[in-house]
């Protein structure tokens, strides 16, 4: 099982370009889903693997109706295009509207995306972009089914409280209540900072007391470069090389760790390759 989640509380720290960059670097097959129910962003920004647009039509949108009649795992692959540069992505809703046709079916979406790492024709892991949540966000029915529930933030003292804050209601929601640093359980809540690579490890020391002194049950997984260049590069709209860029480069190193203290568990390769990369960040 290794459906990871990515999310939000509040603001704009970069849920979408985290996605894509983790999902890039990612050391074994994976599919990025586009699951934030007020609408995906890479139909918009992203080119197909065809260099045309990508299908609006063909994704989450699509999913709903087969969903409704049960999904197995593999099924999730007949609505996927590639990217330009091979990235395998579910594509998100256009609008907030649209989200009424998944009513019901996102428990239904999470088993599936926890099911294909052990799926016998097309094994892959499952990174889902869930967006900005609150507490009556449907996304957050993903969360029981995922190994990692990833909270961006970016390290302003608002985004901060707002992480701590935000950690500590999925604790009491997914485990049961506050848990102290030594008190593991699943899925294991982490948070990422989106940060200026030079003050990463000050903050991450500082933000794991905070995590700790609240009892949230988190910690801090890895930095992502705040790296505004990187993230054009990796939405296409910038030339360079990307796999030097400090963003790729950073999400390489949360990758690595991620894997170092979780991938036991899912079995995962020892190596991998960069996958491919479009999107952009919210």
């Amino acid at each position: 099982m290794a459906l990871i989640a990515l999310a939000a509380d509040k603001g704009s720290p970069g849920v979408t370009t985290a996605a894509v960059a983790l999902a890039a670097v990612w050391p074994r097959r994976v599919l990025l889903a586009e699951t934030d129910p007020a609408g995906g962003d890479l139909v918009y920004r992203s080119a197909a693997a065809h260099g045309g647009p990508l299908n609006p039509n063909l994704g989450m949108l699509s999913i709903a109706a087969t969903a409704r009649r049960g999904l197995v795992p593999d099924q999730l692959w007949d609505h996927v295009q590639p990217l330009s540069g091979g990235l395998e992505v579910l594509v998100g809703l256009g609008v907030a509207e649209q989200a009424a046709g998944l009513t019901g079916l996102w428990p239904t979406l999470g088993h599936a995306f926890a099911s294909l790492a052990d799926s016998p024709h097309a094994p892959a892991d499952v990174i889902a972009d869930c967006g900005r949540i609150s507490g009556d966000t449907p996304a957050v029915e993903l969360f029981p089914h995922a190994a990692l529930v990833l909270l961006i933030a970016r390290t302003e003292a608002e985004s901060l409280a707002r992480v701590r804050d935000r950690a500590a209601a999925l604790a009491a929601k997914l485990h049961g209540g506050p848990r102290g640093a030594a008190s593991l359980a699943n899925p294991v809540i982490g948070v990422v900072l989106v940060a200026d690579p030079g003050n990463a490890g000050k903050l991450v020391n500082q933000v794991n007391d905070m995590l700790v002194h609240a009892q949230t049950g988190a910690r801090v997984v890895g930095t992502i470069a705040d790296d505004p260049a990187g993230a054009e590069q990796l939405a296409g709209r910038r030339r360079g090389r990307l796999d030097k860029s400090l963003l790729i480069r950073s999400a390489r190193k949360v990758t690595a760790d991620l894997y170092q203290s979780y991938g036991a568990a899912w079995s995962v390769p020892a190596n991998g390759q960069m996958n491919g990369h479009a999107g952009a960040g919210r």
